[in-house]
């Protein structure tokens, strides 16, 4: 638990506290994604295990506690002394909200309402059937065109991100045009979303077909978080001009220079050599105007700063957006607002031009 308040000079510090009165526990070690520098363990005095950081310039931290006991075997706990989780991907972690944080305003505004239908599509190139969730304003017109926004990891996105309630409140206060907004569920992800061709393929071939049926789009956004913005670019390049605008939130960009840590994940070689096609490239047929965000403290801030200069310089009106955060779905929410309302206004206009 955070026993200290941060200092109001540049070095802030925290305290971590865990009690052990009994003695079962052989270490204690905090687990991180901002950057703090190890070692990061624990020490014990009186029955309490006890860890002060100094910490970056960042407005929340995610974290959990890594328990060994005297038989060497650990495991992560969250913290029992902080009453708040944060929810992410693989289960809550304890959550500190530092000096400067303040919660997105649209949380608290009443989304337009919106029907859901399910849509399945057989993926023959992945052996596989891609599922959506078409989320749709009551009150639009089902044969008039209106922006698509197709959202990697979308069941995610909404459930740990509060996507559709974004989407919703945006429209109801005229932030947003009426939009329609397809959640795709990412199947197996490591091999789809890794720069794979028979996944892009079926993007184009099946998927927006089916869209295409269902919601007819004025103009398609693309939005994808990690390697589901890896794969969202990817797809748009594979095949020019079937997404209109781009939001890609710390996006896995990897190079072998910046990102050898990620060595060891299995699509590695393909997302490298995708990466360096685009840092390669001396044009590109169709650019579309883009937003990138990225956490101040993310692994991936140096790639994606990289691929905004890569396409900046091929010609995609494009901004990159840093978040006083790390890579989680809690910082790609609060940066939704307004960089995916930018994304669609830049994307309608240029589709009308």
């Amino acid at each position: 638990m955070v026993v200290s308040e941060l200092s109001p000079q540049p070095a802030r510090t925290a305290s971590f506290e865990l009690r052990d009165r009994p003695g079962r526990l052989a270490g204690v070690r905090l687990v991180q994604e901002i950057g703090l520098p190890e070692p990061l363990e624990f020490t014990r005095s009186r029955g309490v295990w006890r860890l002060d950081v100094e910490l970056p310039d960042v407005h929340r931290m995610e974290y959990l506690f890594e328990i060994r006991d005297g038989h060497g075997a650990r495991t992560t706990i969250i913290d029992p002394a902080n009453p708040r989780p944060a929810p992410g991907a693989f289960g809550e972690k304890s959550v500190l909200e530092l000096a400067g944080y303040e919660p997105p305003v649209w949380l608290a505004r009443e989304p337009v309402e919106m029907a859901v239908s399910s849509i399945e599509v057989p993926a023959p190139d992945l052996d596989a059937t891609i599922e959506l969730a078409l989320w749709t304003p009551i009150d639009l017109d089902p044969d008039r065109r209106a922006p698509l926004l197709i959202v990697h990891d979308g069941p995610e996105y909404e459930r740990l991100a509060g996507f559709v309630h974004y989407v919703g409140a945006a429209m109801a206060v005229g932030d947003l045009p009426a939009v329609r907004t397809a959640l795709i569920d990412p199947g197996d992800r490591n091999v789809w979303y890794s720069a794979n061709p028979a996944y892009a393929r079926s993007l184009n071939d099946v998927v927006l077909p089916a869209l295409d049926d269902a919601a007819p789009a004025g103009v398609r956004i693309g939005v994808g978080a990690s390697l589901g913005a890896l794969a969202m670019l990817h797809a748009h390049r594979s095949f020019p001009g079937r997404f209109g605008g781009l939001l890609l939130q710390s996006g896995s960009f990897f190079t072998p220079d910046l990102d050898p840590q990620e060595s060891g994940f299995s699509g590695y070689r393909a997302v490298t050599e995708f990466v360096a096609s685009m840092h390669a490239a001396a044009a590109d047929p169709c650019p579309v105007p883009a937003v990138l965000t990225c956490g101040t403290a993310e692994e991936n801030l140096a790639n994606n700063e990289l691929m905004a200069a890569t396409l900046y310089r091929l010609g995609y009106p494009r901004r990159m957006v840093t978040v006083p955060d790390a890579h989680n779905f809690t910082a790609w929410r609060d940066a939704l607002d307004p960089h995916l309302a930018t994304v669609v206004t830049d994307a309608v206009c240029v589709h009308a031009t």
